[in-house]
C-alpha cells in the first residue's frame, strides 16, 4: 500500500465512524416515522462523495448500520440505505466536474438536484416499505411527498452547504491524482 491507499482508507473509516455515530447521539433530531431530520446525518456522506465513489458507497454503508443500530424504523434505515443513489451520482458528477466544490452557482445548482435525487430515492424507498408492508393509518402522500420528500430536499441542502464549508476548511481535503474517482 502506498502513502495514498493509507489516507484514503484512514478518512474512509473516519467518515464512516462519524456516519455510525450521528443517527446514534446526535441530540438534535426529529423522528415521526417515516420523517426523521437528523442535522449533519448526511455530512459524512457529502465529505466522501466529494471525494471518491467508493468512499462514498462504504459511507453510506455506515450510516445505514448507524441509523440501524440506532434503532430507527425499518423504513427509515432503508431510506438510509437510499442514499446510495444520489451519493454515487453526486461523486461521479464531481469526478468529472471537481469545480464545482469551489462553490458558488454551480454547486448551489448541484446541490438543489443532489437534493432532488435524494429526495425521490428516500420517496421511493417509503413507497417500497409502505406497499410491501401492512400499510399504517397516515395520509400517504402527504406524509411520504411533503415530509419525507419535501423535508428530505431541504435538510440535503443544508447538509451539503455544511459539508462544504467543512471541505473547504480542512487544508489538503481534495481527492488524490492516483486515486480520482474510485
Amino acid at each position: 500500500m502506498n502513502s495514498s491507499m493509507y489516507r484514503n482508507l484512514t478518512i474512509t473509516a473516519l467518515l464512516m465512524a462519524l456516519a455510525i455515530m450521528i443517527p446514534i447521539v446526535m441530540p438534535l433530531k426529529v423522528v415521526i416515522p417515516p420523517a426523521s431530520y437528523t442535522l449533519a446525518s448526511h455530512v459524512p456522506i457529502f465529505l466522501a462523495m466529494f471525494l471518491s465513489r467508493k468512499m462514498a458507497a462504504c459511507v453510506v454503508i455506515g450510516s445505514t448500520l448507524g441509523f440501524f443500530v440506532a434503532g430507527f424504523p425499518l423504513v427509515i434505515v432503508m431510506r438510509a440505505a437510499s442514499h446510495m443513489i444520489f451519493a454515487l451520482m453526486g461523486a461521479y458528477y464531481i469526478k468529472h466536474h471537481p469545480a464545482v466544490l469551489t462553490g458558488g452557482l454551480s454547486f448551489t445548482a448541484f446541490n438543489i438536484v443532489c437534493g432532488i435525487i435524494h429526495a425521490i430515492g428516500e420517496v421511493l424507498a417509503c413507497l417500497l416499505f409502505y406497499t410491501t408492508t401492512s400499510m399504517p393509518n397516515i395520509d400517504l402522500v402527504y406524509v411520504v411527498f411533503v415530509l419525507v420528500g419535501g423535508g428530505t430536499v431541504v435538510h440535503s441542502l443544508v447538509d451539503g452547504y455544511i459539508s462544504l464549508y467543512i471541505y473547504k476548511a480542512i487544508p489538503g481535503l481534495k481527492p488524490n491524482e492516483h486515486t480520482k474517482g474510485h
